[in-house]
């Protein structure tokens, strides 16, 4: 058992299943990925704008190399800019927090009958640190990274995996997000999308990706859980 897949709730099978997205959506990390982005790249010759990096934030490092450095590019220093990322982007390990209300909805989400998987484009080690920030293992039924797919959001594997992890077919499940390409993503695999404003990107512009209703953050959302489409499993 990896510290990415919790104790006490692999029993448990709603008949529903409520995937979150982790970065910016429960973790305020949007604007620390940004940084730790801009100084990979810098470091490797590239002046990239934080504002062109911040967009991306979401995709897993495949696609956004792609958008920011061009498809037709020289592929050979994909991993060492990726390795670059990765260890700066561990010096706020220590420091990372949840945003407000995001422990307490997952658990509000699996007390109200929810299996709550999360759907994170963040490699096991990085979600696992995630992991020991939100401390609500016991109402996280299964965890779903990068390590786990073949390609990351938009592309809509990650949730296709967490539908897997959770045995729900995607009719039965809801996507909390907080960028477009959670919204596309979740899309794309048939789920409905709720979002929120915490990753930087608009009310508009979540909603024209896809999401069906958007809260200021997860936050909001819990205040609203009753009047929203996680009231119940089977609203």
């Amino acid at each position: 058992m990896t510290e990415s897949e919790p104790t006490g709730s692999e029993t448990r099978r709603a008949d529903g299943a409520v995937l979150f997205d982790v970065d910016g959506t429960l973790m305020d990390t949007v604007y620390l990925h940004t940084v730790a982005w801009w100084e990979a790249l810098s470091q490797h010759g590239h002046r990239v704008g934080t504002a062109r990096i911040h967009r991306l934030i979401g995709m897993g490092s495949d696609h956004l190399l792609d958008a920011l450095l061009g498809e037709d590019r020289d592929h050979g220093e994909d991993d060492t800019i990726s390795a670059a990322h990765d260890t700066l982007y561990a010096q706020y390990w220590s420091r990372l927090v949840p945003l407000p209300g995001a422990s307490d909805l997952l658990r509000a989400c699996a007390a109200r009958g929810w299996q709550v998987v999360l759907a994170s484009s963040a490699k096991g080690e990085e979600a696992d640190v995630m992991l020991r920030a939100l401390d609500a293992d016991e109402a996280i039924t299964a965890v779903t990274t990068s390590d786990d797919v073949s390609s990351s959001k938009p592309a809509p594997d990650l949730v296709r995996q967490a539908l897997e992890k959770a045995g729900v077919p995607a009719g039965r499940a809801v996507f909390v997000g907080d960028a477009a390409w959670d919204a596309q993503a979740a899309s794309k695999a048939g789920v409905r999308c709720l979002g929120v404003l915490t990753g930087g990107w608009t009310r508009q512009e979540l909603s024209e990706a896809g999401a069906e209703t958007v809260y200021e953050s997860v936050a909001d959302l819990l205040t609203h859980l009753d009047d929203s489409v996680l009231a119940t499993p089977r609203r």
